[in-house]
């Protein structure tokens, strides 16, 4: 089955095409635009990349939108994490705001929840949605040079104590929320015709 990407994060598409094996993964075409996520969910925005690559490439295609849900700040910055620091914000710039903010906060109480949500948005209107969250705790200083976004300062309760950044892509993929909701979602994409 073939899959177009709808995003344009070069980092977040390596990761999508290893977690979605078996299917012919495309990448989303470069002259498309940057689809604006106004919505004020992880899933509407994750159907608004999905809805708009499929109208404009005729291919089932698939988005995720993921937030990281920090307790100490009241959820934030949640669906608005990767533009946490502002509209051109850079991974770094992001971490920096978030320590920031955390910096007054001791080590037991930075609990946080990544949370992904997949859309496939197929021509003829039908969608699978699928979710994935991984518990955790944000740490007071970037770990690890793997990853992006936020995978230097985010340690999952299901790992060994490593942060995401100090993981392989496959032992990330095992635990991650990105990893929980795409293998949810390549299940059901497995089961029908698109």
């Amino acid at each position: 089955m073939k899959v177009v990407l709808a995003t344009a994060n070069p980092d977040k598409a390596r990761e999508l095409a290893g977690l979605l094996e078996g299917f012919e993964v495309v990448p989303r075409p470069v002259d498309l635009p940057d689809v604006e996520e106004t919505a004020d969910t992880l899933e509407g925005n994750a159907r608004l990349k999905a809805q708009t690559v499929m109208a404009a490439t005729g291919e089932l295609a698939v988005a995720d939108d993921t937030g990281l849900e920090v307790e100490a700040l009241g959820g934030r910055p949640g669906v608005y994490a990767a533009r946490y620091a502002g509209p051109d914000a850079t991974y770094a710039d992001n971490v920096a705001k978030l320590l920031d903010e955390l910096a007054d906060v001791p080590d037991g109480e930075r609990r946080a929840r990544f949370r992904t949500v997949a859309v496939a948005a197929f021509g003829d209107g039908r969608e699978i949605v699928a979710e994935g969250a991984v518990e955790g705790t944000v740490v007071d200083v970037p770990r690890g040079d793997g990853g992006f976004g936020y995978d230097s300062v985010f340690v999952p309760d299901d790992g060994d104590g490593r942060t995401f950044a100090e993981m392989t892509q496959a032992e990330k993929a095992a635990v991650s929320h990105r990893g929980r909701a795409l293998r949810s979602l390549a299940a059901q994409l497995s089961k029908i015709n698109p």
